[in-house]
């Protein structure tokens, strides 16, 4: 059977270009500090995603997008929500009714406000769904476990929303510290309702991720911002074995085009009953689709 070519895939991270910098770019820029990636122009590891410019660099007409989503087969995408500036995303969600649902991002140093921030963008629209989460793009730096993100994680249970969270090493260039995998175990164990996913793959830690994944149910992986040809092995293995509830895709447009991802992925060695899981089910299920407006 292989790639199950119609079936309507769900992308859990697509940015719309704006034609400046983007993909975490403000954020990153107060705290990188070498110089070379002071050259960077929009994206905030653009060594990485060299070709990410030419995409971003566009204000593309969110129909422009959308009419790629269609060619590529892509049904859903999530969208960031700017919780002070929410007016784009809203837009969106009027203008393409159910292609888009909604992640709100907060800074959990900004405390109670973050949590009034999170309470306030939820309740704008149905189709928000989730919450973001950047331990790296802080200023200061959050880790995982700190005690400034649990006001945010027994919101988004109260609100009946997953996290989405970086894990592992960041592309650009600043410390890592605060996103090792092994911060999710106390998180997972004190916060059983929280439903959380990590992104940007958790490595060089995959093996431990793998391990957190089969410990806790309420914990799930998706692969934004890699190309399938470099998805790790472990998470392959682990989707096709015992883990083809729990990993979900993400495409990373525009950092990485849907040209090149949806070639790479009809290369992936999925057995035949994952494929729908991981481009579409999973997903589903997690973040309630079926009641998209």
């Amino acid at each position: 059977m292989g790639f199950p070519e119609g079936l309507g895939i769900v992308d859990l991270m697509v940015e719309l270009p704006r034609g400046g910098p983007g993909m975490g770019m403000k954020e990153a820029s107060r705290l990188m500090r070498d110089a070379g990636s002071r050259e960077f122009s929009h994206h905030p590891a653009q060594y990485l995603f060299k070709d990410a410019p030419e995409r971003m660099a566009d204000a593309a007409d969110p129909a422009h997008v959308v009419a790629l989503m269609d060619a590529h087969g892509i049904a859903v995408a999530q969208i960031d929500v700017n919780p002070r500036k929410p007016e784009h995303a809203l837009e969106l969600f009027e203008r393409f009714p159910g292609r888009f649902f909604g992640t709100i991002g907060v800074d959990p140093n900004q405390g109670m406000e973050a949590v009034r921030d999170l309470r306030r963008a939820a309740g704008l629209h149905p189709n928000i769904r989730s919450c973001a989460l950047a331990p790296c793009l802080y200023s200061p730096q959050v880790p995982i476990d700190d005690k400034r993100m649990y006001p945010i994680y027994a919101t988004c249970i109260e609100l009946g929303l997953p996290v989405n969270v970086l894990v592992g090493v960041p592309g650009p260039r600043v410390p890592f510290d605060c996103q090792r995998p092994e911060r999710l175990d106390e998180v997972c164990w004190f916060f059983p309702e929280l439903t959380i996913v990590m992104r940007h793959g958790g490595e060089p830690w995959v093996d431990l991720c793998v391990k957190l994944l089969l410990k806790w149910p309420n914990l799930y992986y998706s692969t934004s911002a890699f190309a399938p040809k470099h998805y790790p092995r472990e998470i392959l293995e682990f989707a096709n074995t015992r883990g083809g509830d729990k990993v979900v895709f993400a495409g990373y447009y525009p950092g990485l085009s849907w040209e090149r991802v949806l070639a790479e992925l009809r290369a992936l060695p999925l057995r035949d009953h994952v494929w729908a899981r991981f481009l579409r089910d999973n997903a589903w299920r997690l973040f309630s689709l079926d009641t998209l407006v």
